[in-house]
């Protein structure tokens, strides 16, 4: 709130009586005097800044003014409930948290003394003069709600008539105040139920609007020091290019500096029941599962154990085409299987049973997706229309528009409001369901893939050029950054977001790799070896930032996690752990 506390209790000095003195208790003296000495004298400077100097600078750099420091300090320790040591540092230091003057008014204001507290206002010396009228609007304000509050209609007219209107502020909030007067019932029964800003401010409320009013120098914010040490703390973060650990994590003790050890880059499980190309996968919503599907014809729905190793839950079969991608529902309870130019069918997760097959005469489906809601699927078409239906398989809406390829990808954002999909070879179509007008963001080459992210803020796109692009889809589509490394030449190569706040971008390559960017600075920081195919997919866990799982045409899917050896011997520590260099493979049996 920006005050000293009433309750900070006044500092007690230990003193010396000459009657000790006189009565030959010298030892005595010599004893607390040699205890209190170094602490008495400093605790006899006057409160005054000027013994220290305004332009006195601390730490290497020289760009710290000591007393601001000091006063930051003394502020925090008063709000974390240390007022003794809190004035103990006024004393100490000589440099008090506030103006004298400042410290009468904030009092004045905390009693209510309205007038009293906008007289000091003026005695505080402020230059800016808006600065000044607005706090003094905002006291007398006020003012006028207590009277009004009293029933003192006639002094509360005198001070709006006086006092409010003269300062020519406001003239907005002058007209709700003077019709306050014509009904003051009405307006106060408004101001005890919180509605509005009518609402009667109590003292603290008041001094936490003045805090806003002021100048920092004058009211310091009450958690300054907070503000600083963690704006510190997401610097040394966010420039850490490795970063892939929750924010509890930091540490006040050591500058931050994540190790590649933190990306997943150690394959720690091989999943092998595929008998086919791998092409898609994907982790469920809530981590528990991993879903993929094949050119096998079939997609397997993988459960994942509380130790991390991977069990084979449910192989669905029942599709007589190629896989080409599985979706999980919003509730992570159902998914929804594509077959190549086939059928879309409907699966329950529990029971690895399928609810419902979708399909169209004439046409196949390309691409499908879930409704935000559940309530519904949608899917891109053979006949280059978009088609939505109910769970119940009744077609709602059917959209051909203009497009010239078949819809590769297709997806909905999460508040229901945004279809995107690709509308041409190099062109992505941002469609508003509500105006029922359409976006277009325009690519350099043809488009293979998109991807969402998380926020639905951003949408990354893989192009035919083997360049991946992020785009801002916020308000005008703009790009934001540019990946380069992968290989991409024949095939259908997926990208995702992953890892802390999704600060990483994962790939896979048709050079058997999967390739990881830092996602602000596009920087490529590692490169993970081990498939024997192209890989096709990749997924980051969201609610593991240290598992990865990628898709491949040697028909394996590989778990990558954190590399715990080299991490342990770039902390020289020797520590046995059951599951280092061991590889666990899962076959399905």
């Amino acid at each position: 709130m920006g005050v000293v506390e009433d309750t900070e209790p006044p500092l007690k000095r230990a003193k010396l009586l000459l009657a000790d003195e006189s009565n030959g208790n010298s030892s005595s003296i010599r004893a607390t005097s040699s205890v209190n000495n170094s602490l008495g004298d400093l605790m006899a400077r006057p409160l005054t800044s000027s013994s220290q100097g305004d332009d006195e600078t601390i730490g290497s750099r020289g760009v710290i003014k000591k007393s601001e420091f000091v006063r930051i300090i003394t502020r925090a320790l008063y709000s974390l409930g240390y007022g003794k040591t809190g004035a103990m540092l006024e004393e100490e230091s000589g440099i008090p948290m506030h103006q004298s003057v400042v410290k009468v008014f904030l009092q004045q204001v905390k009693e209510g003394k309205w007038d009293e507290s906008v007289a000091t206002l003026h005695r505080i010396g402020l230059v800016d003069e808006k600065a000044v009228k607005a706090a003094s609007f905002f006291l007398l304000e006020q003012k006028f709600l207590e009277l009004l509050k009293l029933e003192k209609i006639a002094d509360a007219l005198g001070t709006l008539r006086n006092e409010i209107v003269p300062l020519c502020v406001n003239t907005k909030r002058v007209h709700e105040l003077a019709s306050a007067l014509i009904s003051p019932s009405k307006f106060m029964s408004l101001s005890s139920s919180g509605k509005g800003k009518e609402s009667v401010s109590s003292r603290s409320k008041v001094l936490e609007e003045l805090q806003n009013l002021l100048p920092a120098s004058v009211m310091i914010p009450e958690k300054r020091l907070e503000c600083l040490v963690e704006s510190s703390l997401h610097i040394q973060r966010d420039s850490c290019v490795y970063h892939n650990t929750l924010d509890s994590d930091l540490s006040l003790f050591t500058d931050h500096q994540c190790g590649k050890h933190q990306i997943p880059s150690r394959t720690v499980q091989i999943l092998e029941s595929h008998t086919d190309e791998v092409w898609f996968l994907q982790f469920s919503h809530n981590g528990k599962y991993l879903a993929s599907s094949s050119k096998d014809q079939t997609a397997i729905i993988w459960e994942i154990k509380a130790d991390g190793q991977f069990s084979l839950k449910h192989k669905l079969m029942g599709h007589q085409k190629p896989v080409t991608a599985i979706l999980w529902s919003p509730d992570d309870r159902q998914v929804l299987t594509c077959g190549a130019e086939e059928v879309i069918r409907r699966w329950n997760v529990d029971s690895g049973d399928c609810i419902h097959t979708y399909e169209k005469g004439g046409v196949g489906p390309i691409s499908c997706g879930w409704y935000s809601d559940g309530q519904g699927i949608i899917a891109g078409m053979t006949d280059r229309s978009i088609c939505m239906w109910d769970l119940d398989g009744r077609e709602m809406e059917c959209w051909k528009g203009q497009r010239t390829q078949k819809v590769s990808d297709i997806a909905m954002t999460d508040d229901g409001k945004w279809v995107v999909s690709v509308c041409k070879g190099s062109v992505i179509s941002l469609f508003d369901r509500e105006a029922t007008v359409e976006r277009l963001i325009e690519e350099e080459d043809m488009i293979t893939s998109f991807s969402l992210s998380n926020d639905n803020k951003y949408l990354l796109v893989n192009l035919l050029n083997q360049e991946i692009r992020l785009w801002n889809i916020e308000g005008e589509p703009k790009i934001v950054m540019r990946y380069k490394g992968h290989k991409r030449s024949r095939f259908l190569i997926r990208s995702c977001f992953g890892g802390y706040k999704q600060a990483f971008i994962a790939s896979g390559s048709e050079d058997s790799q999967v390739y990881i960017w830092h996602r602000s600075t596009g920087k490529l920081i590692i490169e993970l070896p081990g498939h024997a195919g192209a890989v096709n997919c990749v997924s980051w866990s969201p609610t593991n930032l240290h598992m990865l799982a990628s898709a491949s045409d040697d028909g394996t899917i590989r778990i990558w996690g954190l590399d715990k050896i080299n991490q342990q011997n770039q902390k020289k520590q020797v520590q046995a752990s059951s599951s280092n260099g061991v590889l666990h493979r899962c076959n399905g049996n």
